[in-house]
């Protein structure tokens, strides 16, 4: 079947989603030992609103009915919210190509939430392609090692992170299920509101411990991308294609987060992974392009 123009700018902007995305791994890594994950995103969140407050006010698509139910805002956030504390508190302890890998275990995760919030049914070609990412994340999360394979060596970073990807999943099918026609932007930002409420709560004390004026430049600029690209752009870009792609197919594109990563790092001096790895990283994007040929023939 022929794709729509809306469905073919929802994948456009899910590739974009998934370049974005990875560099929050890549910068992440070097600043998660300098900074509180609860304090760095406490703030990530409220510059973020800040900056799509902007966009909502002079926008066109501003309308005051849209902030009502604003529990939908809260429940949203937290589940986002959640996801990067997580997500920064792991890259403390586990490789950036290792976390993106666990990363593509979302996509799975997000087929069994679409089906048990929205009741979306996952083909047989989308679960032979969720089966092989998940292999291929595998294989990259125990580095290509069978004994640590069959011996459930993961690292502690890894595991972290991987409850972080469960609230990421449930936030995917929660953004259509809770939308009522307000437009992404709007609903980015009623998120954003949501996130900083919760994340200030229960971030306040590591805040006020944190030494603003001592930390090191890179931290300021990981911070400054994390607010107007890897949140505020990114938040956008994910509720714009949910709303016009089934919950999987959204998530599949995190399949490329891995091969994105790769080249952050590369570009950051960090060199190519080893072969072996690279074998997991390239199932993930056999998957991904199972699941654009479903999209496709469905």
């Amino acid at each position: 079947m022929k794709l729509s123009i809306e469905q073919i700018r929802g994948h456009l902007a899910m590739l974009l989603f998934s370049a974005l995305v990875a560099g929050s791994f890549s910068l992440g890594s070097i600043v998660a030992n300098d900074i509180s994950p609860r304090a760095l995103n406490a703030v990530r969140f409220v510059l973020a609103g800040v900056v799509m407050s902007g966009f909502v006010h002079f926008g066109p698509s501003f309308r005051r009915r849209d902030f009502r139910a604003p529990w939908r805002y809260l429940l949203l956030g937290g589940f986002f919210g959640l996801y990067f504390v997580l997500m920064f508190e792991g890259l403390k302890y586990g490789a950036p190509v290792s976390m993106a890998a666990v990363f593509t275990l979302m996509p799975m995760l997000a087929a069994l939430f679409g089906y048990l919030l929205l009741r979306q049914v996952t083909t047989p070609r989308m679960g032979f392609a969720l089966a092989i990412a998940a292999l291929g994340a595998l294989w990259v999360i125990f580095r290509g090692d069978m004994q640590a394979l069959l011996r459930l060596d993961v690292g502690k970073g890894e595991v972290i992170f991987f409850v972080g990807c469960i609230a990421h999943a449930i936030y995917t099918p929660l953004v259509r299920k809770l939308n009522r026609g307000e437009s992404p932007i709007t609903f980015t930002f009623g998120t954003l509101v949501g996130g900083s409420i919760l994340l200030l709560a229960v971030g306040w004390r590591d805040i006020a411990a944190t030494d603003w004026a001592g930390l090191r430049p890179i931290v300021w600029i990981t911070l400054t991308y994390l607010v107007l690209i890897s949140t505020a752009t990114t938040f956008v870009l994910l509720q714009y294609a949910t709303l016009r792609l089934p919950s999987a197919k959204v998530m599949a594109y995190n399949y490329l987060t891995p091969v994105w990563v790769i080249l952050w790092q590369v570009a950051l001096g960090d060199g190519w992974p080893r072969v072996n790895i690279l074998l997991g990283v390239a199932a993930t994007v056999v998957a991904l392009l199972i699941l654009l040929k479903d999209e496709e023939a469905s």
